[in-house]
């Protein structure tokens, strides 16, 4: 059998697994199942999804082999590829006035400069996609096959305000595209990037309300403020958000949260945690955020951090060996911070100190945590000698442990010569992180 497609590229065996049985190694492509050729990541879910198939697997040597698979009902393949389709991802048609990507210098993350738009990215790995370079064809296939759910970036229910932010006469089809999603049973996860005095007042208003109809397709909306960096030459005069309109913003929603649980039994609007720390206020109560359906867009992860840590401190020991522990944040969550260490206090022997980071790389108006660069934390941290400090995950690349700027932790921990603990964005792992203890209250060092 001779194949067009070169099909998708090995990238992991689990070890015991039926792929690994069958021989299969990373580096092989899958050409095939059932003699039907694939063209993406979708292609492969949707038709491995029986409990017997046949695979055609190309070798390193070029030899292809037909693969029998039987497996147990629920029993995993075992196999994951590389790439989410044999012909590249499909890349962004917008030129948003807020693009990110448009703010980057040079010399960072080789994936960064990815404008991927493609919506099997949405599917398998929760990226946020806008419809605008769909083909009828894919937009019906995404209908045909049931894919579900999306993440979808709306930023304006109103045609022209989303047209005039994304500089892409396709991008106002958004209602009628979000209706034919819903009428299909699409699950819908809705983020809303607001930028002053484009898509806020009215027009935020009116978003929120028209996609709240659509419930229960859209199952969240999130809303976002716009992120600047200072490398904005040539590009449209925008501005943040100030602490008072912040404010109002958030009194709004909480408005809109009472009224939209009335109706749902869920607040459905959510704000990001960049919010409540531009305002000044408290993070709410983790009730608020239901199930977190959008904690990756960072909407939430605060309240339920401060929940994880409560929680651990029920195990925590009065008293520890010594032991000073240095924590690095962004300055839009220091003052979290310094209230979290504060319940360290009474715990003797230990010395946590916090390090609030200033991003001279992006500039002094990216306060995040998770934008921070090696070379910024080297500069700032240069003082310290051979102690102990923790980087959260938010700071690195999920897989790899790889700054923004392309600096490897090990690279950071010899600039400052000191001793590098990732810490998982959990709470329970702050907790064990800082004490150097495991959950059972035994040290762990």
């Amino acid at each position: 059998m001779k194949f067009v497609s070169k099909g998708l590229v090995v990238a992991e065996v689990h070890p015991g697994s039926i792929a690994e049985e069958m021989e299969i190694v990373p580096g092989d492509r899958v050409l095939a199942v059932n003699e039907q050729e694939l063209n993406d990541i979708i292609d492969f879910q949707y038709l491995t999804a029986e409990d017997e198939f046949t695979l055609w697997v190309e070798k390193s040597d070029g030899e292809v082999w037909e693969v029998e698979i039987e497996r147990d009902l629920g029993e995993d393949l075992g196999l994951e590829v590389k790439a989410v389709s044999a012909h590249g991802l499909k890349l962004c048609k917008n030129n948003c006035l807020f693009c990110f990507v448009a703010q980057m210098p040079k010399g960072m993350r080789a994936t960064l400069y990815d404008k991927d738009d493609d919506y099997r990215l949405s599917l398998t790995q929760g990226s946020f996609i806008t419809l605008s370079n769909l083909s009828d064809e894919e937009f019906e296939r995404i209908i045909r096959l049931h894919l579900t759910p999306l993440y979808i970036s709306v930023h304006a229910w109103n045609s022209e305000a989303r047209v005039r932010l994304m500089k892409n006469p396709k991008a106002g089809d958004i209602g009628m595209q979000l209706g034919r999603l819903a009428d299909a049973g699409i699950s819908i996860h809705a983020q809303i990037v607001l930028v002053p005095g484009y898509n806020d007042g009215a027009i935020l208003k009116e978003s929120v309300h028209e996609l709240a109809k659509l419930y229960p397709a859209v199952q969240s909306i999130a809303v976002v403020p716009v992120g600047l960096t200072k490398y904005r030459e040539g590009l449209p005069d925008l501005r943040s958000f100030t602490p008072q309109e912040s404010r109002q913003i958030l009194s709004q929603g909480e408005r809109w949260q009472a009224e939209f649980f009335e109706k749902t039994d869920r607040r459905l609007a959510y704000f990001s945690d960049e919010f409540y720390a531009q305002a000044g206020w408290d993070f709410p109560d983790v009730e608020i955020y239901d199930d977190f359906p959008q904690l990756e867009n960072g909407v939430g992860m605060a309240s339920k951090f401060r929940a994880e840590f409560e929680a651990a401190l029920n195990n925590l020991p009065q008293v520890l060996p010594e032991r000073k522990v240095h924590i690095l944040t962004g300055t839009s969550a220091a003052p979290f911070f310094q209230k979290i260490l504060q319940k360290f206090e009474g715990v003797k022997g230990l010395n946590p100190v916090l390090h609030t980071l200033v991003n001279h790389f992006f500039g002094s108006s990216v306060t995040v945590a998770g934008l921070l660069t090696a070379e910024d934390i080297a500069e700032q941290l240069k003082d310290l000698r051979g102690e102990i400090f923790l980087i959260p995950r938010v700071m690195l690349k999920s897989d790899e442990d790889i700054f923004l700027d392309d600096h490897s932790v090990a690279w950071l921990a010899e600039k400052i010569h000191g001793v590098p603990i990732i810490v998982e964005n959990h709470g329970a792992a702050f907790v064990e992180a800082v004490c150097g203890l495991d959950m059972e209250g035994e040290t762990s060092e």
